[in-house]
């Protein structure tokens, strides 16, 4: 089975399973949850200014290497674009099966009401509006299991490890973005692990199951 090789059709589909990640990450934060100890957010201290521009951080490591990959190789990067959609949806899904609650602070969202779970939904679904506002840090407080900033820029790596110069960026930029996770306490130690051990599985299964086609130069 040959997916089809339009970036075009590609990129609609990891937006629509962030779009669908995002809504499922939403019920569960309606969900009363617990909070866990963990030893490794114990020994990092909290970084105001770097839970502040989480984000953003991620955006500058993500980006730019994922640009450069399609310039490299148009079939890797179609096929990294597939896996990631499929990666977003486990994602989804496992936050709601594990039920983890806050890594700071009190449960605020618990309760909130379908209104607003709309309405974060909208928000968080614009690109514009998640990157430049306050959205992520309202809405999204318990959406836990796996990482996604550790899952992509890991994935990203995974497509271009290997590669001269593009292979280390990336490995270093993700490196960055996980000390990024533990600074602004944006994940547990558990979601971290987790994140790699379901992305690196999920890539192995995609290549062997669906394997890229052949590499070529963007055009």
């Amino acid at each position: 089975m040959r997916l089809p090789d339009s970036v075009l059709v590609a990129f609609l589909w990891r937006y629509v399973c962030h779009a669908v990640m995002i809504g499922l990450a939403l019920l569960n934060e309606a969900r009363p949850a617990p909070s866990l100890p963990d030893v490794m957010l114990d020994l990092v201290p909290r970084v105001d200014w770097i839970a502040q521009h989480n984000y953003h951080l991620w955006l500058v490591c993500y980006l730019p290497p994922a640009l450069w990959l399609w310039r490299q190789d148009r079939a890797a990067f179609v096929h990294f674009l597939y896996v990631g959609g499929v990666l977003s949806l486990l994602r989804g899904l496992t936050v709601g099966l594990t039920g983890l609650g806050p890594v700071e602070g009190p449960d605020l969202n618990a309760g909130v009401d379908g209104a607003t779970l709309w309405q974060a939904w909208l928000a968080l679904v614009n690109p514009v509006e998640a990157l430049m506002g306050d959205a992520p840090h309202v809405h999204l407080t318990k959406d836990l299991f796996f990482s996604g900033h550790t899952a992509t820029t890991f994935l990203l790596w995974l497509y271009c490890r290997g590669r001269p110069v593009l292979g280390w960026i990336t490995l270093v930029a993700h490196v960055f973005i996980v000390s990024v996770v533990f600074a602004a306490r944006l994940h547990y130690t558990v979601d971290v692990i987790g994140a790699w051990a379901i992305t690196y599985s999920l890539h192995g299964l995609a290549v062997r199951r669906w394997p890229p086609g052949p590499s070529r130069s963007k055009r």
